[in-house]
């Protein structure tokens, strides 16, 4: 189904949130929709049906079974987007079940939150807006051996509404009391000491010269309290590191906001497969020619140009694995990309020994971060990003407060953790690294500082 809509996609959706109607939510700038999920079946072959699987040795496999003999019939006017399939997350630990042998779960990281290493979601309703044409479109794809008539099918799709107006109540992002930023400090309440930071990247450096491995990508975790709502951060976090892959993912004991601005692997329903490496750091300048000279910098840069390469040439192998011979190409070498506070070089499954080394150094279990986020639609193609710029929510740990003072809504305290990395090689400088994860795991917290000061009540920021 298809109209006109005038409304703001994100506005609408603040309805689907505060109706608990709504799973997941994201936006891709390169085709101009905001999606968004409504219904979400158990996993089985028919709807409202649920199967266990107590036997499977890659969990991967399971959407791939159920799905294997679909026949999607697409209509001609419906946007060539994601409108309706699998959505969810496989977490960095994924990979453990392609290489058991090499890197078993009983070696990983101590898991202080047990979140699940993967989950996909199947969502048979989404509702679409078109950035471009001002149009939205609400999905629902119907099995036509569980209806016996049209009418029947047509009844179903109506329920797929599109809201004419935002929320009662719904607010722009501001400022309250003067029109100030509630501000921080840079991020604390790490899951690593600098002191025991610094002493990782000696002995990753020390790996390198060892020759066990080339780079390695070693993260801290930092950790933050706020009443801010998960979603009100994804609001605020579209503004303040706009990125190509914006999602909001309410997933199984916990919720995911992210801004990733890197592809995993996109799968074309032409079966073109896109791999896009990001790899160089620098912080973003406060003026343009000092934006210009870091950008130089960047590019003459020997270390980040040395990992940059090593990148595009682990895509291009990956790729190679399953496309068809001589078919393989770079077409964009070291093009910089800005985003709001840093710029990266941009033209991968990662070496197994590397993962080693990281089980050996880093203090918790990863869960999403490192891995993929995205989706496998019904009609065939694929777009995962990879999970870096990304907030985990664990929902277990968040707490509801109530107030006698009737100007405070009630509001849950939730505990949201910021992962961040730096590529590390031989020649690294071990200050710069840590600033570099610092850096990274501030632009998130920004995002919710503008959460606080624009949804929260002075009373409840302070007591965080």
């Amino acid at each position: 189904r298809r109209q006109g809509c005038s409304v703001i996609p994100v506005r609408v959706c603040c309805k689907w949130h505060s109706a608990r109607e709504i799973q997941f939510c994201g936006c891709s700038a390169s085709v101009g929709n905001h999606s968004k999920g409504t219904s979400c079946p158990n996993l089985g072959p028919r709807q409202s049906t649920k199967e266990e699987i107590e036997d499977c040795s890659d969990p991967l496999e399971i959407p791939e079974v159920l799905s294997r003999d679909w026949h999607p019939i697409v209509p001609e006017d419906l946007p060539r987007v994601f409108t309706g399939g699998w959505v969810g997350y496989c977490g960095y630990d994924t990979v453990r079940y392609v290489y058991e042998g090499k890197l078993p779960f009983s070696n990983a990281p101590r898991d202080d939150r047990n979140i699940p290493d993967m989950h996909l979601a199947l969502y048979s309703e989404t509702v679409l807006f078109d950035h471009a044409t001002k149009l939205a479109y609400a999905v629902s794809w119907v099995r036509l051996d569980e209806f016996d008539n049209l009418e029947r099918i047509c009844s179903r799709t109506k329920k797929t509404c599109i809201p004419d107006s935002p929320a009662a109540g719904a607010s722009r992002l501001g400022c309250r009391a003067g029109g100030f930023v509630y501000k921080r400090p840079e991020p604390k309440n790490s899951n690593f000491t600098e002191d025991e930071f610094m002493e990782a990247i000696a002995e990753t450096k020390e790996h390198i010269l060892s020759g066990d491995v080339f780079q390695l990508v070693l993260s801290q975790r930092f950790e933050r309290t706020t009443f801010a709502d998960p979603f009100e951060v994804y609001r605020a976090l579209r503004v303040v590191n706009p990125s190509p892959y914006m999602a909001y993912l309410n997933s199984r004991e916990s919720i995911l906001v992210s801004s990733s601005p890197e592809i995993l692997c996109r799968v074309e329903e032409s079966r073109r497969v896109t791999n896009r490496p990001l790899a160089g750091t620098r912080r973003r300048g406060l003026t343009q020619s000092e934006d210009e000279e870091l950008e130089k910098d960047l590019l003459q840069d020997e270390k980040e140009l040395a990992e940059h390469v090593m990148l595009v040439d682990l895509g291009r192998n990956d790729v190679g694995k399953v496309a068809q011979a001589g078919t393989v190409n770079v077409d964009k070498l070291m093009e910089i990309e800005r985003y709001s506070h840093v710029m990266h070089i941009s033209s991968t499954e990662p070496k197994v020994r590397a993962m080693q080394i990281l089980d050996e150094l880093e203090h918790s279990k990863r869960g999403p971060y490192g891995g993929g986020f995205g989706h496998v639609s019904f009609t065939g193609g694929m777009d995962m990003a990879l999970a870096l710029r990304t907030m985990v929510i664990p929902t277990k740990e968040s707490c509801l407060y109530k107030y006698d003072d009737q100007s405070m809504s009630a509001r849950r305290e939730w505990t949201i953790h910021l992962q961040a990395g730096a590529g590390v090689v031989a020649d690294s400088i071990p200050e710069n690294e840590f600033e570099e994860t610092v850096n990274k795991a501030a632009a998130l917290g920004r995002a919710i500082d503008l959460a606080e000061s624009s949804f929260i009540h002075p009373l409840q920021r302070d007591k965080n």
